[in-house]
């Protein structure tokens, strides 16, 4: 391999890397909780931590299992 081969395959390797842990790195675990309950809030989904309850309620909740909540793949 030549040594402008090796350049563009050591860039292109380190592009890919850089744009999935930027991607991973975009959001804190608190974020993606946020997230991941706000989608769980909106299909109707019944909280059972204290910190799930005291930010989303359960004003309104239908399914105690996460896994009978109408989600699409997607949001699941």
């Amino acid at each position: 391999m030549t040594p402008r081969a090796f350049t563009l395959l050591a860039l292109l390797v380190g592009g890919i890397l850089i744009f999935t842990t930027s991607e991973g790195q975009a959001q804190s675990c608190g974020e993606l909780w946020y997230r991941r309950n706000s989608i769980y809030k909106a299909a109707g989904y019944c909280f059972k931590t204290a910190r799930a309850i005291r930010t989303f309620g359960n004003a309104g909740c239908s399914y105690d299992s996460d896994y009978a909540l109408p989600l699409s793949f997607g949001q699941r």
